[in-house]
């Protein structure tokens, strides 16, 4: 099983690359493309390295939005703009928003450039196998500049552990409700958000509760039991441990130094405002030292 690595870098680099949703320069760059409403640019911006593909690939990939969520914003995206133009717009915004909450000077100098080439190494070390969205960024070309080589290979990382989440929940039976419903109960994310801002129904919502409660995973007041902690955990530690290759190939000394250079980038982040309440992915900031 991993050794706290994968989750350590995960902790620091998932702020970073959830700017691409939540900065002005995102939604500016949306705007600029003729993008209407924040959800068509969130799957245009997320979903553009797989190419123009059917809402249906989108809602299996993203594997936690309801159906109709996606449908409204894809394809119609694509006849604003094409999957090119979404890239290259989404390089741009986030050279710009990093230039613009780290400091001009911090991500000209060296020790930024040293986290973006680190980063770029592990992310091209990732074992896409299985993982469409992560073999898709994996797949983009280097950017020059390093806000956006790093953003890049950030969301690389993120996307191929997302991948591997996704396996993991599927091979445990845990469908993208019960998934969400167990979040919730474990405390890591706001209930109402994820369904409200996913577009399951209450109904939809209760129903897996009820599910959950019937397998023995949610006691009667939807908190978690025993069984259910225990399943959160193995879900957890599986995700971790389909997420430790690039960290084994980057060794321990440098993944420690990227770990080190992400830190106050995540911190800016988390300081910002930018990202909203209620936690959608559950990241716990500060709490995963790095193992070796």
């Amino acid at each position: 099983m991993a050794d706290g690595r994968a989750r350590a870098l995960w902790e620091r680099y998932e702020p970073v690359h959830g700017l691409v949703y939540f900065a002005p320069e995102a939604h500016r760059a949306a705007d600029a493309l003729g993008l209407p409403g924040f959800w068509m640019g969130y799957f245009a911006l997320r979903a553009a390295p797989l190419g123009a593909v059917p809402p249906s690939v989108v809602t299996s990939c993203f594997y936690v939005f309801h159906p109709s969520r996606v449908a409204r914003a894809l394809p119609d995206a694509w006849a604003y703009a094409a999957p090119e133009e979404v890239l290259a717009a989404r390089l741009e915004a986030m050279d710009a928003a990093m230039s613009h909450l780290f400091g001009k000077e911090v991500v000209g100098g060296t020790a930024f450039t040293e986290a973006a080439d680190l980063a770029w190494e592990a992310a091209a070390a990732a074992d896409t196998t299985g993982r469409v969205l992560g073999a898709a960024n994996q797949a983009l070309d280097r950017p020059e500049r390093p806000a956006a080589r790093l953003w890049q290979a950030l969301t690389t990382l993120r996307e191929h552990r997302g991948d591997s989440h996704v396996a993991v929940l599927v091979g445990l039976g845990l469908g993208p409700v019960e998934a969400m419903v167990l979040k919730a109960a474990a405390g890591e994310s706001d209930g109402d958000f994820l369904r409200e801002t996913r577009k399951w129904s209450r109904e939809e919502w209760a129903a897996a509760g009820a599910r959950l409660r019937a397998d023995g995973r949610l006691a009667a007041d939807g908190s978690l039991t025993p069984s259910g902690a225990a399943l959160r955990a193995e879900t957890e530690a599986l995700t971790d441990a389909a997420a430790e290759r690039p960290w084994t190939a980057l060794g321990a000394e440098r993944t420690e130094r990227l770990a080190a250079l992400l830190e106050p980038m995540a911190g800016a982040v988390a300081e910002s405002g930018l990202l909203p309440a209620g936690n959608p992915v559950g990241v716990t900031r500060g709490t995963q030292p790095l193992g070796r």
